[in-house]
């Protein structure tokens, strides 16, 4: 085996060790926290947080296995970790925070999938 393809075949593996726990961090804490995070005590925006970041790096190497542009998948990775992070403090608004968290998070993901969107652009001339 090459060690490129060494390479792409961890990464793909990683990026599915990353989003599919992700996903059932976000969608389901408590179940998450019941099978496979038993330390106590649970806390939902904890798990919901961790959901976020999870599917964050899972999607910068889903990404990364697609394109050579190290940008668009950093770029990548973040859109998707922002975009749930600031998902999850919108849903718990009630747990705590600062009232000010959901709109300012919202803020920087919108700036992140825009940085997204031109890099791709950008990528997308360049073919």
């Amino acid at each position: 085996m090459s060690s490129t393809t060494f390479a792409r075949v961890v990464t793909g593996v990683a990026a599915a060790v990353f989003l599919l726990p992700g996903v059932w961090a976000f969608a389901a804490p408590r179940s998450f926290y019941e099978i496979v995070a038993t330390f106590p005590p649970f806390n939902l925006h904890l798990f919901h947080d961790l959901g976020a970041f999870q599917l964050g790096v899972g999607a910068a190497l889903l990404v990364a296995l697609f394109t050579s542009d190290a940008l668009l998948a950093g770029l990548a990775g973040g859109a998707a970790g922002t975009v749930v992070h600031a998902i999850s403090h919108w849903l718990d608004q009630n747990l705590g925070g600062r009232p000010s968290d959901p709109w300012v998070l919202s803020a920087l993901a919108l700036v992140v999938v825009a940085a997204l969107v031109v890099r791709l652009r950008a990528v997308r001339a360049r073919a």
